[in-house]
């Protein structure tokens, strides 16, 4: 995720980290080198009937384009920000669990540190299933040898570290130290982490629908490429400077859209997982009283991971 001051002034001509600049830049240079052949073209050579092309078809092009743009930008932040939705509940989840486990199980320490490393093990399995890493190599750091061992024999990594969770509290309900009742309370919390893991999963394995997407993206080159032979007869030598404005304008909202619609990816864009594990990292051990506790993640470059 980009996090850095909103720009002002001149700072909105050159600021390129951050930006979608670097990712269309290729893009927009291609539009810009064709309408300055087609500007010259024209201006040097007039060929014949030039002048009847009219920019006027171009304008209706371009509305619609970016009509459609617009809503599958919109369909992708609304994946991107249900995906923040989700992991911000996460963090809930997790932290109302480490505050309930420490006057309850007051008495058995071990079993909260047991039950706290589980949980961030989970935070970090559910990441790395997200970005497509290992899960089980993400989570064993925090695991004991019997947890592991217990981990490599299933195959659905998540569900395991939570059926660990709720075996770690059945022991107290077993042994008459933590009523029916308290113990509900808690099976609602490793319900809703299981909501959320499904919630994230089915961003994961829903994109939006490969036809409109591929659409847009041949609308948007079709639009850029045609643009400078209309506007050259009656825009000059100008062609080129509103042709790559304009491309600049269509590709980044391309592009953008393509970032957010996977929003747990490693792209600029893209949600800070990282960020967030290590903000449960720290409400939990924190919640167990350790010390030092690990330092919260910050921005490289205007970029959180």
């Amino acid at each position: 995720m980009i996090i850095r001051p909103r720009p002002h002034g001149w700072q909105l001509l050159y600021i390129l980290r951050g930006s979608i600049v670097p990712a269309v830049a290729p893009k927009v240079l291609a539009i810009l080198l064709l309408a300055i052949a087609v500007a010259a073209m024209v201006e040097l050579g007039r060929p014949p009937g030039i002048e009847r092309l009219s920019s006027a078809p171009f304008a209706l092009l371009g509305l619609v384009l970016s009509i459609f743009l617009s809503f599958r930008n919109n369909a992708c932040y609304d994946r991107w920000w249900e995906g923040r939705k989700l992991w911000g509940q996460l963090i809930f989840e997790l932290r109302s669990l480490a505050r309930q486990l420490q006057p309850l199980l007051a008495d058995d320490v071990p079993r909260r540190h047991r039950i706290a490393h589980l949980c961030i093990a989970y935070a970090h399995a559910l990441g790395a299933r997200l970005r497509g890493r290992e899960e089980a190599m993400a989570a064993v750091a925090w695991l004991d040898e019997t947890q592991s061992a217990s981990l490599a024999e299933r195959r659905n990594t998540l569900d395991a570290l939570l059926s660990m969770i709720a075996t770690e509290l059945a022991v107290p309900l077993h042994e008459g130290r933590l009523s029916p009742i308290l113990y509900a309370q808690f099976e609602q919390r490793l319900h809703a982490l299981s909501s959320i893991q499904a919630g994230c999963e089915r961003i994961l394995t829903t994109p939006l629908p490969f036809a409109y997407t591929l659409l847009l993206h041949r609308c948007a080159w079709m639009f850029c490429v045609l643009l400078p032979f209309g506007l050259a007869s009656t825009m000059g030598w100008a062609t080129p400077v509103l042709s790559a404005v304009l491309a600049y304008a269509f590709f980044g909202l391309d592009e953008l859209g393509e970032e957010m619609e996977e929003p747990f990816g490693t792209e600029p864009n893209d949600l800070p997982l990282d960020a967030m594990v290590r903000t449960i990292e720290i409400d939990q051990l924190d919640a167990l009283g350790l010390q030092p506790l690990p330092e919260p993640l910050l921005p490289r470059d205007y970029r959180l991971q």
